[in-house]
């Protein structure tokens, strides 16, 4: 799993710091979160074709995290794509389609599928599942989580010792069928270990802290947690509906995540010392993000 942030700013842009957006590779897809102004142009930089994003995610419709979107489609359209692009969003999306598709000439010739969603499971295959989450912030807006399922290890010596010969049984059996053997039913239970956690990645989107946020995040591998205040603006935050570095570093801490990396960081801080310095206070293991920072985990 591989995670870039194209975009680490909050509301307004900074020299050094995009609109939001983040890219994830994982599972042999491309998933894109939020799709701020320039995004396709971050994209270049990351050296990430944007023909290759099967999925985007927003969080919500505040311009920061939206005004990417209708160049993305419309240059994909230019580019000849013609495979399918599924776009996902809280309440309001379809809004936002006509809106897109009303905007100059805009001709999009290839599938786009959008899916209002709320708090669900977006998406469920054999390798991940993907959650969405209402937050608090001042208009509808979502977290997601995105969870690898990791089967069971394999016990071949059990499975030899049972009587399983070496060959397809074996699979089924991972894939959690059973099999016959010598008029005997081998059970996949009898030949599987103990169930394994696979990574999780959270991205919480503009929220204030919340129990909804921190159920969402529990045990992730990685929490990427807006941070747009130091604690001494926590009036402003809270006003606005956002986190300061030390509310993402105690939704990190109860959600018991492993890693913290704290995003859209308000233009008012160049310095980003005292954001790191108190989340830190809290939960230790905290990075700030930055424009083109890769993680792989």
């Amino acid at each position: 799993m591989e995670i870039t942030f194209l975009g680490t700013s909050s509301a307004v842009h900074s020299f050094e710091r995009n609109h939001p957006a983040i890219v994830l590779k994982a599972f042999g897809e491309v998933m894109l979160f939020d799709c701020g102004e320039a995004t396709q142009k971050q994209l270049i930089f990351a050296k990430v074709s944007p023909m290759k994003i099967s999925k985007i995610f927003i969080t919500h419709y505040h311009g920061d995290h939206i005004l990417g979107l209708p160049g993305l489609l419309q240059s994909m359209n230019f580019r000849g794509r013609d495979t399918k692009l599924t776009i996902y969003g809280p309440k309001g999306l379809h809004k936002l389609q006509e809106a897109i598709f009303s905007l100059g000439y805009c001709k999009i010739e290839f599938p786009i599928e959008f899916i209002e969603i709320g708090s669900e499971i977006v998406e469920k295959t054999e390798e991940y599942v993907i959650t969405s989450q209402n937050v608090n912030h001042y208009v509808p807006c979502l977290a997601y989580s995105i969870e690898e399922l990791k089967k069971p290890r394999f016990q071949r010596q059990k499975a030899i010792e049972l009587g399983v010969p070496v060959g397809p049984d074996f699979g089924k059996l991972h894939n959690g069928e059973e099999v016959e053997v010598d008029g005997k039913i081998i059970k996949p239970e009898q030949v599987l270990g103990p169930p394994r956690k696979g990574r999780k990645i959270t991205y919480s989107g503009d929220t204030t802290p919340c129990d909804e946020m921190i159920s969402l995040a529990r045990d992730s591998t990685l929490l990427i947690h807006e941070s747009t205040y130091i604690t001494e603006d926590k009036e402003k935050a809270e006003e606005n509906f956002h986190s300061t570095s030390t509310d993402a570093a105690l939704v990190a801490k109860k959600s018991n995540s492993e890693k913290l990396i704290l995003t859209h960081i308000s233009t008012r801080y160049q310095n980003t010392d005292q954001l790191l310095k108190e989340a830190q206070e809290i939960f230790k293991n905290t990075e700030i993000a930055k424009d083109l920072k890769k993680i792989e985990l």
